[in-house]
C-alpha cells in the first residue's frame, strides 16, 4: 500500500470518474486503474462499485477512502512544519468563495497577496455554500470564504467581518421617501431574489419574516448576480437587498436608492472557514490578514446587528 494509491482512490471517490480522477493526478486512465486494483488486491476487498455510474464506493471503501483523506492530510503536514520554521509563505491555496463576496472583496485582496507572497499560488472558484462545503470535505479546496455559522463539527470557522444588508428601493416605491426602513416594511414591495442554492437567498427571505417567492407572479427570473438585482430594481420597480460592499459599485444616481435599516441592523457574519484537519496555517493566516487590510473598522465589529442566520 503506497501513498499515490491513496491519492488515487480519493481522486475517484472526489470526482467519481476514473477518467477524470487521472486527469487531474496527471496519470494515464489505465495507469490509475491498475494501482487501484492493486490496493484492492492487497487489501482483499473492492473498494468502488465500477458498475454505477457514476462510480461510487462500497460500504468498506467509504471507510478506507475516509482514512486515506487522514492518512494524505498527515503526510503533508511534515512539509508543513518545514514551511513554519522556515517563516515562509510559499506553496498552493485553494479558496472557494460566494459569487456575494467575490467581485467585492477578492480583487483587491489577490493583488495584495500576489505582491506580498510571490511563491504562494492562489487557485480560486465560485461556489454556492452547499458546494463550498462538500469540496472542503473531500479535499477539493482549502478554505472557503462564505456566511456563517454553519453548525458543522467537521468545519472550524474563524469569523472575519460583519456586513451590513441594505435595501435598494426603486424610486416608484412608496419606501423611497424614507431615510431608514424596518424589515417589515418590505412585506408589500416585489422583493428581486437570488435563485435557489444562494444562502443570501435564504437571509433575505429570514429578514423579510417571509417565505413569499418574488412577487411578480407574472414572472419568474433566476439569476445568481447581484448586479442583475440591482439592473431589475432600476428598470422594473420593485426592491432588493445588498450586501454593504456592493455599494462601492454603485453610481451616485444609485446610491441614492440605497435606505439603510434600523437598529439592530442586520448582518451576515462572512468567515474563513476550513476542515477541521487543516494544515496550512500560515497560507490562512496571510490570507485572513490581507482579507482585515481592507475591511471597513466598523464591519470588524458586532454591535448593534443582528446575524441573519442562512
Amino acid at each position: 500500500m503506497t501513498l499515490v494509491q491513496l491519492e488515487y482512490i480519493v481522486a475517484v471517490d472526489t470526482y467519481r470518474s476514473f477518467v477524470h480522477a487521472a486527469e487531474k493526478c496527471f496519470v494515464t486512465q489505465p495507469t490509475l486503474s491498475m494501482q487501484i486494483q492493486k490496493l484492492e488486491d492487497f487489501l482483499n476487498v473492492k473498494i468502488f462499485d465500477r458498475s454505477k455510474q457514476p462510480v461510487i464506493p462500497t460500504e468498506i471503501g467509504a471507510q478506507i477512502i475516509s482514512q486515506a483523506r487522514i492518512v494524505l492530510q498527515e503526510n503533508k503536514k511534515i512539509k508543513e512544519i518545514i514551511n513554519s520554521q522556515q517563516q515562509e509563505v510559499v506553496g498552493e491555496l485553494r479558496i472557494g468563495i460566494i459569487p456575494t463576496i467575490a467581485p467585492y472583496l477578492l480583487p483587491e485582496v489577490i493583488a495584495l497577496m500576489l505582491e506580498k507572497y510571490p511563491d504562494l499560488k492562489l487557485l480560486i472558484w465560485e461556489y454556492t455554500t452547499e458546494d463550498i462545503i462538500h469540496n472542503l470535505k473531500t479535499g477539493v479546496i482549502d478554505c472557503g470564504i462564505l456566511a456563517t455559522p454553519l453548525a458543522d463539527s467537521n468545519l472550524s470557522e474563524t469569523p472575519l467581518y460583519y456586513e451590513n444588508f441594505v435595501s435598494y428601493i426603486s424610486k416608484n416605491s412608496k419606501l423611497f421617501k424614507k431615510k431608514t426602513i424596518d424589515a417589515n416594511d418590505l412585506e408589500d414591495e416585489n422583493i428581486w431574489l437570488l435563485n435557489e442554492g444562494h444562502c443570501m437567498r435564504n437571509q433575505v427571505l429570514n429578514i423579510c419574516r417571509s417565505t413569499k417567492e418574488n412577487r411578480l407572479q407574472s414572472l419568474t427570473y433566476n439569476t445568481g448576480s447581484v448586479e442583475t438585482l440591482i439592473r431589475m430594481v432600476d428598470i422594473n420597480d420593485g426592491a432588493t437587498l445588498l450586501p454593504e460592499l456592493a455599494l462601492g459599485e454603485l453610481t451616485a444616481k444609485q446610491l441614492n436608492k440605497v435606505r439603510y435599516f434600523k437598529s439592530p441592523e442586520p448582518v451576515r457574519e462572512i468567515s474563513l472557514v476550513t476542515h477541521k484537519n487543516f494544515i496550512k496555517k500560515r497560507m490562512l493566516n496571510a490570507l485572513k490578514e490581507e482579507v482585515l487590510s481592507i475591511i471597513p473598522k466598523t464591519m470588524k465589529q458586532l454591535k448593534k446587528k443582528d446575524v441573519i442566520g442562512i
